[in-house]
């Protein structure tokens, strides 16, 4: 009985220091509950992950959850696992489930903001653009405003999503979570300090690697480390260079050559075709005079064409070489920009960078073989190409044309303008009668075609010949009167009446008939003088002439009887 009531007192014993110890550790759990708050930043150990939820333990009598998405890095993937020590933000006590909520997320961004400071430089990633400027996660949301992204303004302010840079923290507000970032402050930092090593070390005649910064129509500023030099575009290649943009992009990193370097003000005039050689110190061997090249056509101008012969080296090609016949209003009329052609070097001037060439050069010229082919006294057809007050011109070979002078149209006919008997496109035939092939000039006549008929006038309208004729025209010192078909002689108001005449006008009116003697022809200025006054005459004389001419015949026939009698008499004796 003694050792069951030991055993009795014994079980008391324990039961009675179960209880103390279990309130000492409810108590000790009691206070552990009390200094842990809402918002508070704990350490907690994984003990299970479960679906897309983790289970951690952080020291309260109920374990928390987090959603295993807060686990999740950029690109989605999870790296956990049962046992890991992770910094968790209590967020509120026991849900229905006895469950208590934490949040690895809201830890982090908490231990972000407790690190961040102004002036501080964070590492963030351009996460969206936003009015004013860019969203930037550098834990936390933080804002960079679009005047503080680079040196200068970027207009495309998208292309920068998704890019890491270093920013500089200027504004923090804590209180109410607002964070402003600058990157054009660390950039200028980064600018001063690398313009200071650059002015030391720059020198004129130096080759340096500089960065294509920014383009403009007379060139290229080249950022050379803290120091922006001028490339004018003269200076950009030794051939022709229409814009910048022809040979550089923003962005490019190029070599180029330090030609000036104004220490004092800060500027530099650089130099990219300087990197080689000049091709005009070899132009005077590789193109002399008389030889042929080939080239593009690289500019039409109103005076000539521009050949690029090698890359900086151009040739003039005038528009009075361009062709040995045709007339050349306007380069373009026989070449285009890209052409590639041959030409002739006529000459070189390389002090003053001058190559003339020659187009039409390729060619004989067709002057010099024109004579052989078309001899003089040759009869020609072709096409009357242009009319003039002077005469018309009439195709006689390719890009030759040859002039029939006005007066050497008709022998005859008196001819104000050319177009009275031609127009463009007629078809002629014509004599050449001569080849100037000094001046390039073809001369051309068609009524040598026909004998002169003047050469005759004077035997056919011998002095004191009779015609009759029609009126042609009536001035006031006479009456023109019709020969034959485009010969006109002149009656003078002195020889139209024995008695005086006050005006040729009233005696007589274009279209009539009219009598006259020929009193006198001029062959080497084609005129006939007539006389009307003296018809009468002339008349009266024909008519004296044939009673003597037919007495003459009378008597004539009377001796030849007589003599006829006697030489019959002396017969019979």
């Amino acid at each position: 009985m003694v050792e069951a009531k030991e055993n009795n007192n014994t079980d008391e014993f324990m039961d009675d220091e179960f209880e103390d110890m279990e309130q000492s550790f409810s108590e000790l759990f009691e206070n552990s509950i009390k200094e842990l708050n809402v918002g508070d930043v704990v350490e907690g150990t994984v003990l299970q992950i479960n679906g897309d939820m983790v289970v951690v333990d952080v020291g309260y009598k109920s374990e928390g959850i987090i959603p295993l998405a807060e686990f999740a890095d950029e690109s989605g993937q999870v790296d956990i696992k049962v046992g890991d020590k992770i910094d968790v933000l209590f967020e509120r006590r026991e849900n229905e489930n006895g469950l208590i909520s934490l949040s690895k997320e809201k830890a982090d961004r908490q231990k972000i903001w407790n690190s961040l400071e102004e002036d501080a430089v964070v590492e963030g990633r351009i996460a969206a653009r936003i009015k004013g400027g860019l969203s930037v996660d550098i834990g936390v949301n933080a804002f960079l405003p679009g005047s503080q992204v680079d040196l200068r303004p970027v207009r495309n302010l998208d292309k920068l999503l998704g890019e890491t840079f270093e920013f500089k923290i200027i504004k923090l507000n804590k209180r109410r979570g607002n964070i402003v970032l600058s990157r054009r402050v660390l950039l200028e930092e980064q600018r001063e300090s690398l313009r200071q090593d650059t002015l030391e070390t720059l020198a004129e005649d130096q080759e340096v690697v500089g960065v294509v910064k920014n383009l403009t129509d007379y060139g290229a500023f080249i950022d050379l480390g803290g120091i922006d030099g001028l490339l004018h575009i003269t200076d950009m290649s030794w051939g022709r260079v229409a814009h910048p943009s022809d040979v550089l992009a923003v962005g490019d990193k190029i070599k180029v050559k330090v030609l000036k370097f104004d220490r004092e003000k800060e500027r530099v005039s650089l130099g990219l075709k300087q990197l080689t050689a000049d091709p005009w110190l070899s132009v005077a061997e590789k193109y002399p005079t008389g030889n042929r090249v080939s080239g593009k056509v690289v500019s039409l101008t109103d005076y000539g064409a521009f050949v690029e012969l090698d890359e900086g080296v151009e040739g003039l090609i005038h528009v009075s070489e361009m062709s040995w016949t045709k007339r050349i209003k306007h380069p373009s009329k026989i070449l285009n920009i890209g052409d590639d052609i041959e030409s002739v070097v006529l000459a070189v001037d390389v002090s003053n960078r001058r190559i003339s060439l020659g187009l039409k050069q390729i060619e004989r010229n067709p002057w010099e073989v024109i004579g052989e082919k078309f001899p003089i006294g040759t009869i020609i057809e072709g096409q009357v190409k242009n009319i003039t007050d002077f005469g018309i011109f009439v195709g006689v070979d390719d890009g030759i044309d040859g002039l029939v002078h006005i007066s050497d149209l008709s022998w005859t006919k008196r001819i104000k303008h050319p177009s009275e008997l031609f127009k463009k496109g007629d078809v002629v035939k014509a004599v050449v009668l001569n080849i100037d092939q000094e001046n390039e000039r073809f001369s051309l006549g068609i009524k040598q075609l026909a004998s002169d008929p003047w050469q005759t006038i004077a035997t056919r309208y011998a002095p004191g010949t009779m015609i009759s004729g029609k009126v042609t025209s009536v001035t006031d010192f006479g009456i023109f009167l019709e020969v034959e078909e485009g010969i006109e002689g002149l009656i003078h108001v002195s020889e139209i009446s024995k008695e005086k005449v006050d005006s040729p006008k009233d005696f007589a009116k274009v279209g009539d008939n009219l009598e006259a003697v020929v009193l006198h022809v001029d062959t080497e200025d084609k005129k006939i003088a007539l006389s009307i006054k003296h018809v009468a005459h002339q008349k009266e004389k024909a008519e004296v002439d044939a009673f003597l001419g037919s007495q003459k015949s009378a008597t004539s026939n009377l001796g030849d009887i007589f003599k006829g009698a006697m030489d019959k008499a002396g017969d019979k004796e």
